[in-house]
């Protein structure tokens, strides 16, 4: 579509008028194009024969064969399953206890502990699933301090490491404890751009705190939570490949193996660089599908327009 001669001076003028701030994002737009555009030459490989020794050029073509054998195997079904599945459930628990924790933190009247628990809760986000794995395996293990808690009440310990239920709400409650400090601080920060004259308004009409709550801030925040579901849905289809490589084990790979965890076996491990980049370029055109829908979904839903 040919630009418009009002849209052209505009462009200009605000060129002119902004330059520095242009000239601020040129570092990153050169990042961005260098490490995420260039490359996705290597997306060929996954309609090739790839061999690294002759590269892009030398590898012979096999057009959709990969792609064929991948929806053929046996086990794809039920690895891109485990990543719905688990992706969505981090998701809805992650982005829900986030919001309750913001909540509750707002709730608070004393001021140091309130900053006291927010630390605390931010703290994990910080460090790597490499170190946060090995926490949470040394804590739930048959002889971790949850274990020796559970055996004092029930007289019997949880396999959390070995067995499949068990290891899926081991990895929900461990997305959880690492997710939910940062997200909080977000939902916090929309809290604060709440009217007051709203809250004292409806004090006078004798609202109680939990009508507070319902009918002022849930809608008051209602479009943040709808930026993070967005900017999290976009990554479903990775399912965390941090944290459950960090912890699944062969006993739980039927319900933990997921699409990431298979490409590194299949692809890296395994060798099989075309399969990997196959499965792996169905997981980004899946992934931005959900991500258009999800756009979508917040603009009739929740009315909040992202385009």
């Amino acid at each position: 579509m040919k630009k418009t001669l009002s849209e052209k001076p505009r462009f200009r003028l605000d060129l002119r008028r902004n330059w520095q701030k242009h000239l601020m994002l040129l570092p990153m737009v050169v990042i961005l194009f260098v490490f995420s555009y260039i490359p996705m030459v290597g997306i060929v490989m996954a309609f090739q024969n790839y061999v690294p020794s002759k590269g892009y050029f030398g590898s012979q073509w096999a057009g959709l064969q990969w792609f064929r054998y991948m929806f053929s195997m046996q086990n794809f079904k039920q690895v891109v399953w485990n990543t719905l599945y688990l992706s969505i459930l981090k998701l809805v628990t992650g982005i829900g206890c986030s919001v309750i924790f913001a909540l509750m933190l707002n709730e608070m009247r004393i001021k140091w502990l309130r900053s006291l628990i927010q630390s605390f809760a931010l703290f994990p986000f910080f460090v790597s699933w490499v170190v946060l794995a090995d926490i949470v395996k040394d804590m739930a293990s048959s002889e971790g301090i949850i274990n020796q808690v559970v055996l004092a009440l029930t007289g019997k310990t949880v396999p959390f490491l070995t067995d499949s239920g068990w290891f899926t709400v081991l990895l929900v409650i461990s997305n959880i404890w690492k997710e939910v400090g940062y997200n909080a601080i977000i939902i916090m920060a929309a809290l604060t751009a709440i009217d007051p004259a709203l809250y004292e308004a409806a004090t006078i009409d004798g609202a109680g705190r939990f009508q507070k709550i319902r009918y002022i801030t849930l809608p008051g925040i209602r479009n943040i939570v709808m930026v993070l579901f967005i900017l999290a849905l976009g990554g479903v289809m990775s399912a965390g490949f941090d944290q459950i490589y960090n912890l699944y084990n062969t006993t739980v790979m039927e319900t933990a193996d997921v699409i990431d965890t298979y490409v590194y076996r299949m692809g890296i491990n395994g060798g099989l660089y075309s399969l990997g980049t196959a499965v792996g370029l169905f997981k980004s055109v899946v992934g931005t599908i959900l991500l258009v829908l999800s756009y979508k979904a917040a603009d009739k839903w929740a009315g909040y327009r992202i385009f």
